[in-house]
């Protein structure tokens, strides 16, 4: 007789779990007997040293369903309040296109894909992105964009940095104007303070009149006005100052842009180009300049280049500029941008078209005339009088009771100050809108005027001389997809272009590149969490509030640390802010002369450009034969460095993929030379559930929430990097009593319900399973490889057992060029363009070791996946024989070609050593299911020499 499971079994409040993680208990038992590990647990302590395991679990709440954890979120969500706000001040309303919506935000063909470092595979949400370039050089008038920035306040940072290393003045004051937007001053001046920069706040002509060298100016102002400035602009630039605007892009489609006014760089958001407020992000920035300043210009750029046959390709630009190719020396810090959210916003150009996005500012500005028009008539005083989109209004003692009333009906209008108040009008303002808010301002004892009286006769308040007279967006492929059918069609031919998680497992070492998960996506869409003004009053954030408490509190619990801000939008802004809390605490000491940095040579390149941004010098430590740490020469660099020592940056487990066993000696050396220890939260997929760094000795780690707590990469971003720390730096986390480092307070907070789904759902031992398997598969796929490509580092072999590896491993391909031919060999590269063919991303090229891969499965592929790209591999090996043997030529194989397009295959001549059929199905699996690269081997060089970063002239 059967027995009947329990009423606690049958509900499977893990069921999730199961989903989560690919690997079953028949599965995991044919992988250990593969690894020669008796059990799970064996093999993990096998690897974790047993000195930095966990002294107690994590309290993080039991499991719970899909079902269950959505309607706890919703409960959570419910406590936001929408109201339809008016405070402007760089967030506004839009309507996100239906299709564009469904297409593009919530299809995981787009926001599953990984950073387009492999081009070949890459062309759809890189032409997505040479649209956005397009879309924002035409606009501003300038000559080259970059491929988006984290937000509006770090743009107009990064713009700053940028005027400094090109600006021949000597001077080291930066003058802002008092129309600048109130967060991006608040980011101005933390990021100036550690690089011995002043911020001054300037009206008119005081910067002309006192040493500078560069002036950033915000077009409309935060008021609302829009000056014509281009003679004081002339003036200043005359005195040899770099001239920054930060421009409203729909303003742009009426108003004479930035590049003909004389402007150097210009910066701004692409948010109200159709994506949600979102309590502050994630949206994409903006940032363009001068043809002779694009060398210098931080972020990605998509530029233009060949194929093998001669077709037009894209390909990242220029990318010896970038912090992991410069790493102290570089630009910037920034490693990912917001390339879903500038997907959003050049579609939202595509779909609408010049004519469209025109008529939308139109109405903005007419219906901004016309409310300006009726409170005159109430008596109202504007104080400015030109605007397109934001009044300032004069309401003396009345100021408290208008906003009173409005926020009594659900609308919030700006606090200016005891006697004003502001209002910005948006996309999604109706005539009722208006009368609503005349009625708020009657309020004082005015009547209000009705609307059809104050319609009529009513012109714009925008400057005639600042009329737009120069055409934009006049590119096809903006002038072409305003149906809907065809939007959804072009959509679709470019996601069909890119290999994203939806199609093939992406191995990338160090990227963490696992499941997103339906059910932790759909929240973000939520008009709860959507619909939400980042500067709204705090109860309308309840929702929000209880999140982000929740969201640390099991973050904390991961890690072992005392506190966490959530206000990092970037890994990379999360490093800045920790290195910053350092650098603090020394300096509350009395100690800011400690400045010195200490980094390994094998360290993610954006952790010497973060040291360096703060203000600290950046000394490297020596690895040894084994990738570990030199404890040898960091304990000299220590010694010699020990009275300015500031920090150590290391990442944990290392670079190279394994668990460094004298960890917690390290921290201890750095503690004994008055240094603090910073662990790089990059791979914390490999530590959840097994150890925390803030036990073993860190005192500081960013996560990516982008990595190992699901939120999805979006193609290069959005990303979110919270920055942990112990008790005593608690005090310098951002958004305390410290600056801000993102413009929101609580950064990309609109992508934050996906970790709190992803936490909620698996529990504190879903989440150490996950590591647990994440480790197994690594080292599956080390054993199953080992005899074709060896790893590269790993533990020291015992027991007949083989060495072993954390979460990723390096796979060495070096040997094979030299076998295979030497210079003209196969190379590691030619490896990842054919492992295209197989309907594979490349695993991570030539990092932290060249002429290797660096391979990480995660724990949500599957066993069939998982032996799919191990005998994909394997097949490679076999093909690299060949060339060894020499039954293929160097130059001619199917990895030297690779990657094969369907258009060379079809083609009538072919003068390959191999048949068609090899070149396009190398195994049998792939004539079902076939993924066909767009383009064939893109030229580099030839982009960089030839660049060209808009949209291709011929292009449709």
């Amino acid at each position: 007789m059967s027995t009947t499971p329990s009423l606690s079994e049958l509900e499977n409040s893990s069921e999730f779990i199961a989903r989560h993680i690919g690997i079953d208990a028949a599965d995991e038992a044919l992988m250990l007997q593969a690894v020669r590990a008796s059990s799970r647990r064996e093999l993990i302590d096998a690897i974790v040293p047993r000195s930095i395991a966990r002294s107690q679990p994590m309290d993080i709440p039991a499991p719970v369903t899909e079902a269950a954890a959505l309607a706890e979120l919703k409960a959570i969500a419910a406590k936001n309040k929408i109201f339809k706000s008016y405070i402007g001040q760089g967030y506004y309303g839009t309507h996100t296109p239906g299709v564009i919506l469904r297409n593009i935000l919530e299809n995981p063909a787009w926001y599953t894909a990984y950073t387009p470092y492999q081009a070949e595979i890459s062309q759809g949400r890189m032409e997505a992105l040479v649209n956005f370039q397009t879309m924002i050089m035409d606009l501003t008038a300038m000559p080259m964009a970059n491929a988006s920035m984290l937000d509006e306040a770090t743009a107009a940072a990064e713009a700053m940095t940028l005027a400094l290393r090109v600006s021949k003045s000597k001077s080291t004051t930066l003058f802002v104007d008092s129309e600048v937007l109130p967060q991006t001053l608040a980011v101005l001046q933390t990021r100036a303070e550690p690089l011995g920069l002043s911020i001054k706040l300037c009206q008119g002509d005081e910067a002309l009149n006192e040493d500078s060298f560069a002036v950033l100016l915000q077009y409309p102002g935060v008021s609302g006005v829009v000056r014509d400035d281009r003679e004081w602009i002339k003036a200043y630039k005359a005195k040899g100052g770099i001239v920054i605007m930060a421009a409203d892009l729909l303003a742009l489609t009426l108003l004479t842009p930035p590049g003909e006014l004389g402007a150097d760089i210009a910066v701004g958001s692409t948010q109200r180009f159709g994506m949600p407020m979102g309590n502050g992000g994630p949206h994409a920035a903006y940032m363009a300049c001068r043809d002779e300043h694009k060398r210098s210009m931080p972020g990605r750029m998509v530029g233009v280049s060949v194929d093998a046959h001669g077709n037009p390709a894209y390909r990242l630009a220029l990318q010896t500029r970038e912090q992991h190719i410069r790493r102290e020396k570089a630009t910037s810090n920034i490693c990912t941008a917001q390339v879903l959210p500038a997907v959003v916003a050049s579609m939202y150009a595509v779909y609408h078209g010049p004519k469209g996005l025109k008529r939308i500012a139109q109405r903005v500005a007419a219906f901004t005339a016309v409310l300006a028009r009726g409170l005159q008539a109430m008596g109202f005083s504007v104080a400015n009088g030109s605007a397109f989109d934001t009044l300032t209004i004069a309401t003396g003692d009345a100021t408290n009771s208008i906003a009173a009333c409005a926020l009594s009906t659900g609308a919030n209008l700006r606090f200016v100050s005891n006697n004003s108040l502001s209002v910005s009008l948006d996309e999604t303002t109706t005539r009722a809108d208006v009368q609503a808010l005349w009625d708020f301002f009657a309020s004082a004892g005015k009547a209000a005027p009705s609307f059809s009286d104050m319609e009529a006769g009513s012109t714009t308040l925008l400057p005639s001389t600042l009329e737009r007279t120069s055409s934009y967006l006049a590119h096809p492929v903006f002038n072409t997809h305003h149906s809907e059918t065809g939007m959804l069609r072009y959509l679709r031919r470019l996601s069909d272009f890119d290999l994203a998680l939806d199609r093939s497992m992406i191995p990338l070492g160090s990227c963490t590149m696992k499941l997103n998960a339906t059910s932790e996506m759909m929240p973000i869409t939520w008009p709860e969490f959507a619909n939400i003004h980042p500067f709204c009053p705090a109860d309308q954030r309840a929702g929000y509030a209880e999140l982000d408490v929740q969201l640390r509190t099991w973050l904390c619990q991961a890690t072992g640390y005392a506190d966490i801000s959530l206000q990092p939008n970037a890994g990379s802004q999360g490093e800045y802010a920790g290195m910053l809390a350092i650098r603090r605490f020394h300096a509350a000491r009395g100690e800011s002369h400690r400045n010195i940095c200490l980094i390994p040579s094998s360290a993610h390149g954006t952790n010497p450009a973060s040291a360096t941004m703060v203000g600290m010098k950046v000394v490297v430590t020596a690895c040894d034969a084994q990738g570990n740490v030199d404890l040898a020469d960091l304990k000299a660099k220590c010694e010699q460095h020990s009275a300015n020592l500031a920090a150590v940056m290391i990442t944990y487990p290392s670079t190279h993929g394994v668990f460094e066993t004298s960890v917690k000696d390290l921290c201890a050396l750095v503690h004994s030379h008055g240094g603090r220890v910073y662990v790089d939260g990059a791979n914390m997929n490999a530590l959840v559930g097994l150890a925390a760094p803030g036990e073993f000795g860190g005192d500081v780690s960013h996560l990516n929430l982008h990595k190992t707590f699901c939120i999805p990469h979006g193609g290069g971003g959005p990303g979110v990097g919270p920055v942990c720390v112990v008790a005593d730096l608690v005090p310098y986390l951002p958004g305390a009593s410290e600056g801000a480092v993102s413009a929101a307070p609580l950064g990309n907070a609109a992508v934050l319900p996906i970790s709190w789904m992803y936490c909620r759902m698996m529990g504190a031992e879903g989440l150490k399973s996950a590591t647990e398997v994440a480790i197994l598969s690594a080292n599956y796929i080390s054993v199953r490889l080992k005899d074709h490509y060896p790893t590269l580092y790993t533990s020291l072999p015992q027991d007949g057992k083989p060495g072993r590896v954390a979460h990723e491993c390096i796979l060495d391909l070096r040997p094979l060029k030299e076998s295979s031919g030497g210079v003209n060999g196969v190379s590691a590269e030619d490896v990842t363009k054919r492992l295209m063919d197989y309907g594979f991303h490349a695993p991570t090229l030539s990092f932290p070791v060249p002429g290797t891969l660096m391979v990480e499965p995660t724990e949500s592929e599957t066993i069939d996946e998982l032996d799919r790209f191990i005998n994909a591999m394997i097949a490679i090996r076999e093909e690299i024989a060949k060339v060894e043997q020499g039954v293929w030529p160097q130059d001619n194989n199917p990895l030297h070609n690779a990657p094969h397009t369907a258009a060379a295959l079809l083609g009538e001549a072919w003068d390959k050593p191999y048949s068609r059929e090899l070149a396009a199905f190398p195994v049998p699996g792939l004539k079902q299911s076939k993924y066909w690269v767009p383009v064939g081997r893109i030229d580099n060089v030839y982009g960089d020499r030839h660049l060209f970063c808009s949209c291709v002239p011929q292009a449709q």
